[in-house]
């Protein structure tokens, strides 16, 4: 088992690699309440409300709050039947408002997240707020077998495809805000979600410091440029000299 640190520093490198606005959040689902950590927020024991999922992540990620929310902490239905803390509803309105997978009945009590970076557990989940940019930049520095485990989603709930399917498909998941995130959670209309398997992050921020000194890197403000003929990467000059076309 890797050392928790190994997960802290993955963090690190993401904010710091991607220039993130915010911390990349560890999510762990709770089978006990020993599970969680002190100090960490019960929304309705230790304030006295209730919260949806969308919004206990932006806590998380923005305020580096360590969130805790069980059954009775919930003001959405959507993370509730996904995360398997009541019986999935059987009835045309259910079915027809399907939040995809959904865990079983009675495995976990609530869910834990909080930033990667000073998370002290080994992570299920690691979800990424980014724009599309760094989005991009995460892609292309997966491995080439890596690549075809990524899917998309892009229909409600985020919260439920950004955590129950990467844990149940060992698959990548790009995801698009629900209209939760932005009413609720004030997620801004560039940021998009990438879930990342707990037992992948490592390997995954291995391939983005690879693809960093290899040159690509992190393409950022200052290196756009509107300009015609510009200066061609060596793969384009290959393949243009090749089919006989101008490439100086």
């Amino acid at each position: 088992m890797p050392d928790i640190k190994e997960f802290n520093n993955c963090g690190k490198t993401l904010e710091q690699t991607l220039k993130l606005n915010n911390a990349p959040i560890a999510v762990k689902m709770l089978q006990d309440e020993s599970e969680i950590p002190s100090g960490a927020l019960r929304p309705k024991k230790d304030r006295g409300y209730h919260l949806a999922q969308c919004q206990a992540f932006a806590m998380s990620r923005r305020e580096n709050t360590i969130v805790a929310m069980l059954k009775e902490d919930n003001w959405c239905p959507g993370p509730v039947i996904a995360y398997g803390l009541v019986p999935r509803p059987d009835s045309p309105e259910a079915r027809k408002n399907n939040t995809g997978d959904v865990f079983p009945y009675g495995k976990y009590i609530g869910i834990l997240t909080t930033p990667l970076i000073t998370a002290g557990f080994e992570p299920d989940v690691v979800i990424i707020y980014s724009d599309t940019n760094q989005l991009r930049t995460i892609l292309l520095a997966m491995k080439q077998d890596e690549r075809p485990l990524v899917q998309g989603f892009f229909f409600p709930f985020s919260c439920a495809h950004s955590v129950v399917t990467p844990v149940l498909t060992e698959k990548y998941g790009v995801v698009l805000p629900d209209p939760g995130e932005y009413a609720r959670a004030l997620t801004q209309a560039g940021e998009i979600m990438f879930a990342v398997p707990g037992t992948k992050i490592i390997s995954l921020v291995n391939d983005l410091i690879n693809y960093k000194s290899s040159g690509p890197g992190y393409v950022h403000e200052t290196s756009m440029i509107m300009r015609p003929d510009f200066p061609q990467p060596e793969l384009y000059r290959k393949v243009f000299t090749a089919w006989g076309m101008d490439h100086e």
